[in-house]
């Protein structure tokens, strides 16, 4: 089947919009013969669907678009961000309440990181919010034992290359009272590539053994229990993300 067919929107972006998974996943799934449409199996992510069309994942009917929604978790450490682990650990979704919709997160906190996590039932909010582009800061705490040097801190703004990976800049200070070998620091920063904020503080010689997310974007984690989930106001979520639903209403 072409996408010169159907005129509409692409299959990928219709099932990351269901809040299934990312688009990027979802197009490893058609390109794997999971997606079904009017029938026919697609073997490729190049494909353009309207409301008309039946899709189905994995043998399940997909749902017709739902209002795009947004809730706030704390994330305790011990939990992967992920649907489903091959070790068999805890995942983040697994202990979510059943009444909540199927969601992704917006990026993902490793095994041993707690604090702020978003979760969207749309992936393609999740895909907007995870760019760097998009502007927004995550903020952190983080424990470490060594000993820190304020002007290496300092440097960080100008960003720093560990093991030929380029991370960007980040804006770090010691918390008052934090010159013993057992420290908080304050880390803002606005890419948060995979385990960045670890593997920074190694090449700085510190050894990280407690990571906080405090916040992401406008949103912050303030008095959210360990565990608690809290949905954010349909009003306050457009307002923060106007220019996503902008775009989109420019596409629809």
């Amino acid at each position: 089947m072409s996408e010169e067919k159907h005129k509409g929107e692409r299959i990928a972006k219709r099932i990351a919009r269901a809040g299934l998974c990312s688009r990027r996943d979802a197009e490893r799934w058609i390109t794997d013969g999971r997606v079904v449409v009017n029938g026919e199996r697609l073997d490729t992510p190049a494909f353009l669907v309207s409301e008309r069309d039946s899709i189905v994942v994995d043998g399940n009917a997909l749902e017709g678009k739902a209002e795009t929604r947004m809730w706030l978790y704390h994330k305790p450490a011990g939990l992967v961000t992920t649907h489903k682990d091959d070790r068999g650990r805890d995942t983040v979704f697994d202990k979510l309440p059943p009444e909540l919709p199927r969601v992704v997160s917006v990026g993902r906190l490793d095994l041993n990181t707690e604090g702020l996590l978003l979760l969207t039932n749309d992936g393609e909010l999740s895909r907007f919010l995870e760019l760097p582009s998009t502007g927004w800061t995550r903020k952190y705490r983080v424990r470490v034992i060594g000993r820190v040097n304020p002007k290496r801190l300092e440097a960080l703004e100008k960003g720093i290359t560990v093991d030929g990976i380029k991370y960007g800049s980040i804006k770090a200070q010691l918390d008052q009272g934090g010159e013993g070998a057992n420290s908080w620091l304050t880390l803002s920063l606005k890419e948060g590539k995979n385990r960045e904020i670890r593997r920074v503080m190694e090449a700085l010689n510190l050894k990280v053994n407690r990571l906080i997310r405090l916040s992401y974007g406008p949103f912050d984690l303030g008095r959210l229990e360990r565990g608690e989930v809290l949905e954010v106001k349909e009003s306050v979520l457009k307002a923060q993300a106007e220019k996503f639903f902008k775009e989109r209403g420019s596409c629809a």
